[in-house]
């Protein structure tokens, strides 16, 4: 939930930008916390998010994060709001089953930051960037799967249809025959290692000044760590858990994010455009809307922010407003969730 939620490797001064919240303000107006109310920060990251909303109204946060780094890292802050602040290593897809464990449903708000944090960009160990050498990991959590396994052993049809649906990139297939080539003599195992591979593969830096491997690390972490499955799963459990005017609030960092967000709230307001043309009319009828959109159009970073802290720039944040209607059923398909399946 910090300013490195997001690619960050253009930033040219990490350290500025790290642990600064991004859209603080608009989250705040978009959450609206009030006293006496339950709030949960799905990703917790360093707890920007959680110490705004605590110090904003005498109410509680339920905070989750998968990292068990942000989980030890936040503890002075649990200790600073006493039972205020309840903190749990958790996915934020898993929110519902963590907020009746805590027997604090339903709540007045769900905030979630997605992507990668600031923390993680900035640590080479955790293998997220391309900035710093370090081992080619990518995972949030300390389970599953890493992104080395991932480029040593996937098909080559695999790894080119990875890197095209969750990286949106061209070259997808150039790179997947060149990763495949320089594996057969070799393990790739380090950010290095790949970067160079992916920037060979594409003929070095492109127009907009980007690195060449931008977008394969992208798609690699996001594979990794299922984060548009994720998201999914997450904006229907805080559907399940808010109560009637309890606010959704969703902070997104590139567009596959932000087209399955803004798909699930104009879907569940009722909009037509977020209705799926597959299903009965009769069946569309019967649904009736579970949220109204706060925000037409999703909110960005001030001038004055990306001057503080350059990593905000592709943030957009979107929120809603639960009604009283019941949850609807998740069909990660209607909202258009990347399949890199076929």
């Amino acid at each position: 939930m910090t300013a490195g939620r997001g690619p960050g490797d253009r930033s040219t001064n990490p350290d500025r930008a790290r642990h600064i919240p991004v859209l603080l303000a608009e989250v705040l107006e978009g959450l609206q916390p009030q006293d006496g109310g339950v709030y949960v920060d799905g990703t917790f990251g360093a707890g920007g998010y959680t110490r705004a909303i605590l110090e904003a109204a005498n109410c509680n946060v339920l905070a989750l994060d998968r990292d068990p780094s942000a989980i030890l890292g936040g503890q002075p802050l649990v200790r600073e709001f006493g039972d205020r602040l309840t903190l749990v290593e958790s996915r934020f897809s898993e929110l519902e089953d963590v907020v009746r464990e805590q027997g604090v449903a339903p709540v007045d708000g769900v905030v979630l930051d997605i992507g990668v944090s600031s923390m993680q960009l900035d640590q080479a160990e955790r293998g997220f960037s391309f900035q710093s050498d370090g081992p080619l990991d990518m995972r949030m959590a300390s389970s599953g799967l890493s992104a080395a396994d991932v480029v040593n052993d996937a098909e080559e049809e695999d790894l080119a249809n990875i890197i095209f649906r969750l990286g949106e990139e061209r070259r997808s297939r150039a790179i997947a025959r060149a990763i495949v080539r320089v594996r057969a003599e070799a393990p790739i195992e380090t950010t290095r290692v790949l970067a160079e591979t992916v920037s060979k593969a594409v003929g070095g830096r492109r127009g907009d000044d980007q690195h060449p491997a931008t977008k394969t690390f992208q798609a690699l972490r996001i594979y990794v760590n299922d984060e548009l499955g994720e998201l999914a799963r997450a904006m229907a459990a805080a559907e399940r858990c808010l109560k009637p005017g309890g606010r959704l609030v969703v902070v997104t960092f590139h567009s596959l994010e932000d087209r399955i967000v803004k798909r699930f709230m104009q879907e569940r307001a009722g909009k037509e455009e977020g209705v799926s043309r597959h299903l009965p009319e009769r069946k569309i009828k019967l649904q009736l809307p579970s949220f109204e959109i706060v925000n037409r159009r999703p909110l960005t970073a001030s001038k004055a922010e990306l001057e503080v802290n350059p990593r905000a720039r592709s943030a957009r944040l979107r929120a809603a407003t639960r009604t009283d209607q019941p949850a609807w059923p998740l069909d990660e398909k209607r909202l258009a969730v990347p399949s890199t399946d076929d």
